[in-house]
This record gives structure tokens, C-alpha cells and sequence, in this order.
């Protein structure tokens, strides 16, 4: 009992973490819940149609871990930084970071513009899918270099303690977001009904106006990241070196997870399209609820960061200790927001019996997962990638992958037609075995690095 209760004897930690992670939560949560009421309205339309935008998302997706991967790498570098109150390193990092994430924002628009079919076809069989998806696609595309700009911003900012500039400014793309989808899919006075051209044409207005009101605010109020363009251009070679030496094993990192993830999406795509909706239908929902997950990992990563930074190893390792205890008892009570929510999805959702049973039966899997997938995630995104140890990262995210879970679904779902939530069951398989690897990495501490020191 009195280790359990030492786990809350820090009040400073608790409050410092909350401060920053609450911010990226309800940021996490407004994007999620609008995804959800993208969701919603394009499954008015039809399964198809849901099918379509869920695997048209699924470039969206892999162009969106890209750029997590440079820029989560580059925020290593930024919460260290702070720590040591080098300003001029911040700017550095941030300008390297919209540099690469340009050039990746560019040739995803290129792809997406020239052969946006032959993509979507990668995923489905289904010709109307592959129509739709690729309409959806082409459109949606307009995006990805504002939001390559606003990405590296909202990093940068999570890891200098910054998070409510970020969370607002989130709050109005999304609000554009939503009204615009609800005038442009369905139309409404002269406004023709776009269907899924107009929820991608939605998300576009949404993604500029983000950008714009980033550049404009972090500016006006003289922020650590505004810096000239000199400034954001001082990288030098030493610097380069330093960076992909620690940040690409996390851009690899994330491209071999998204290319996993979107490879789920193919497997449920090539089951049946019922199957790939409801995929959709329980990721959309569950991100409800994992966005708790998701602000606890860049918490305390800003925090693990920062005081490996000031020299406090002590105080790092006492951080990753705490948050590897919370996090899976957290996620006992995650647990019962998601299943209760599983219940109502033949309310919100215009799909047919057989899709709403096998999204309800996937929701019980997944929460089975839970506490391992919060541990997974404070491990990875909190600790080791805060601590430098970027190189073990591949290993522990993307191993259990692709030699275990995406073989497994691959067999169940094409050697055994299995039911979808078995499908769904093999993927998750992996989480537990994240687990013990996760903790033997831990006791170890050989997670811990300070990456700037000499720069």
C-alpha cells in the first residue's frame, strides 16, 4: 500500500506534468472528436463513402507520422535546449525541421495530385472505394504544406512548455473544420453538395487558417521559436550530423510504424469494405480516449527532456519511473469511458448491423490492450525517445509488428477467414510483448542521453 501511494508523493511532478499534458489532451480531443464528426458526416453518405475517406486518411496518416518522426527527433533536441536556455539552438532546430518537413510535404502533394487512384488502390479492390478515395485524396493533398509549417510549430512549442497557443489555435482550425464540412459535403443555400470533395476542401481551410494563426501569434508575442531567417537557418554541418544521428532512427521509426499500420488497413480493406469500416469506425471513437495516453507521453517527455538538459539525471530517472506506474492505472479508467461508448455506435453511424456488431466486438478487444498500449506509449514517446535513445526505439515499436501482429492478421484474415474482431485481436497481440521488452529497458538505464551536449 505504501508503494502505491509513493507513487503521488510528488505533487510538483503531477503538476508540472498536467500543466503541459492537459493542454496537448484537450487538443488531442477536439481533433479527435471532430475526426469523429468527419466520421459521422461522411457516414451519411454511405459505407462506401466511409471506407473511401478512412483509406484516403491513410496517406494523411503516413505523411503525418513523417513529419512526427523529424519533428518529435528534432523536439529531443528542443526540450534539452530549454533545459539549458539556448535560444538560439531552439531556432536552429526548429528551421532544420520545417526544412525537411517541406521537402516531404512536397512530395506527398506531388504523389497524391498524379496518381491518386493507383494509391487508393493499393488499399481496396472495390472500384467505387478506389473513385471515391481518390477524389477525396487529390483534394485533400492542398494541405500538407501548411501543415507541415504549423506541425513543426506545435512541437516546438509542446517542448518549450508552450501548449496553449497550440491547443487554441487547434480549437478554431477545428471549429472552420467543422462548420465548413457540414456546408460543403451535405451543401446548404448555394452551396452545392460536394460529398467527399467537400470534407477534404473543409480540411484544407482549416490547415491554412492554423498555419497562418501560428506564424502571426508566435511573432507578434516574440516567442523563444520566432526567430529571422538567419536564425532558423544557422544549422551547420556539426549540427546536421548531431540531428540525424539521434533524429533519424525516428523518422525511420515512424515511416516502418505508419507502413505497418497503413498495411492493417489493407489487411481489414481486402477482408471485406464492412471490415475496413468498421477498423475505421472503432480507431475514430477510441482516439476519444486515447488522447489521454497521447498527452501524458509528450508530457513528460518535455519534463525528462528538460531536466536531462539542466544536468538532473536523477530527477529523469525518478520521471520514467512514475509515469510507467500511472499511466497503465490510468488506463483502467479509459477503460470505462470506452465501453459505454461502444454501445451507442448504431446511433451515430448510417452503416449496416453487421458493421456496428463487429466495431462493438473490436471496442472489448481493444480494451483488453489497454493498460499494455499506455504503458508502450509513456515508454516510447515519454521516456526513450525523451532520454535520446532513439536507435532502441525501432526496435521496441516496430519488431513485435511485423514479425508477430501483421503476420498473424495477415493468416487469420486470408488463410482462415476469421472473424473481424480475431483479425483485430492478432494485430493487438503485440502490445503485451512491447511490454516486458519496454521494462527490461528501463532497469537497464541505458535510456538516458544528454544529445547537446558540445553543440
Amino acid at each position: 500500500m505504501n508503494k502505491f501511494l509513493s507513487l503521488f508523493d510528488d505533487k510538483t511532478f503531477y503538476k508540472s506534468l498536467f500543466t503541459i499534458a492537459v493542454p496537448i489532451m484537450l487538443q488531442n480531443l477536439i481533433n479527435s472528436f471532430v475526426n469523429m464528426l468527419d466520421t459521422v458526416m461522411i457516414g451519411r453518405l454511405g459505407t462506401v463513402e466511409i471506407a473511401a475517406v478512412g483509406l484516403g486518411n491513410q496517406i494523411f496518416f503516413l505523411y503525418n507520422l513523417t513529419l512526427f518522426g523529424i519533428c518529435s527527433g528534432g523536439a529531443i533536441f528542443t526540450a534539452q535546449f530549454w533545459g539549458k536556455r539556448d535560444i538560439a539552438g531552439i531556432r536552429k532546430n526548429l528551421g532544420f525541421c520545417i526544412f525537411l518537413s517541406l521537402v516531404v510535404a512536397v512530395l506527398f502533394t506531388v504523389v497524391s495530385n498524379v496518381i491518386p487512384s493507383r494509391i487508393i488502390g493499393i488499399y481496396s479492390r472495390d472500384p467505387a472505394v478506389i473513385e471515391a478515395g481518390a477524389v477525396y485524396l487529390q483534394a485533400v493533398s492542398l494541405s500538407f504544406i501548411p501543415f507541415a509549417v504549423s506541425h513543426a510549430f506545435i512541437l516546438t512549442l509542446r517542448s518549450i512548455e508552450k501548449v496553449r497557443l497550440s491547443m487554441i489555435t487547434t480549437i478554431i482550425a477545428l471549429s472552420i473544420n467543422l462548420v465548413l464540412n457540414y456546408c460543403l459535403i451535405f451543401g446548404i443555400g448555394r452551396i452545392p453538395a460536394m460529398g467527399v470533395r467537400g470534407a477534404a476542401l473543409a480540411t484544407v481551410a482549416a490547415r491554412a487558417v492554423e498555419m497562418l494563426i501560428l506564424l502571426i501569434v508566435c511573432y507578434a508575442r516574440r516567442y523563444p521559436l520566432a526567430g529571422t531567417l538567419r536564425e532558423l537557418s544557422a544549422f551547420n554541418t556539426a549540427y546536421v550530423r548531431r540531428f540525424f544521428r539521434i533524429a533519424l532512427p525516428v523518422i525511420i521509426n515512424e515511416i516502418i510504424w505508419s507502413t505497418g499500420i497503413t498495411i492493417q488497413n489493407i489487411i481489414f480493406a481486402r477482408t471485406h469494405t464492412d471490415a475496413i469500416a468498421a477498423f475505421n469506425i472503432t480507431s475514430t471513437v477510441s482516439q476519444l480516449t486515447w488522447v489521454v495516453f497521447i498527452g501524458l507521453g509528450n508530457g513528460v517527455g518535455v519534463l525528462i527532456g528538460k531536466k536531462i538538459g539542466e544536468g538532473r539525471n536523477d530527477r529523469a530517472r525518478d520521471y520514467a519511473s512514475r509515469i510507467i506506474r500511472f499511466a497503465p492505472l490510468l488506463s483502467l479508467g479509459a477503460v470505462c469511458i470506452l465501453i459505454p461508448l461502444s454501445r451507442i455506435l448504431p446511433f451515430i453511424f448510417n452503416v449496416n448491423a453487421t458493421v456496428t456488431a463487429n466495431a462493438g466486438l473490436m471496442f472489448i478487444v481493444l480494451s483488453c490492450s489497454y493498460p499494455f498500449r499506455a504503458f508502450n506509449m509513456a515508454m516510447v514517446i515519454g521516456i526513450c525517445r525523451a532520454g535520446g535513445d532513439t536507435v532502441f526505439c525501432i526496435i521496441y515499436d516496430i519488431v513485435f509488428m511485423w514479425t508477430v501482429a501483421l503476420p498473424l492478421a495477415a493468416l487469420a484474415s486470408f488463410f482462415f477467414q476469421a472473424p473481424v474482431w480475431l483479425i483485430y485481436a492478432c494485430l493487438l497481440v503485440e502490445e503485451p510483448l512491447k511490454m516486458f521488452l519496454g521494462l527490461w529497458r528501463y532497469r537497464t538505464g541505458k535510456w538516458l542521453h544528454n544529445v547537446t551536449e558540445g553543440l
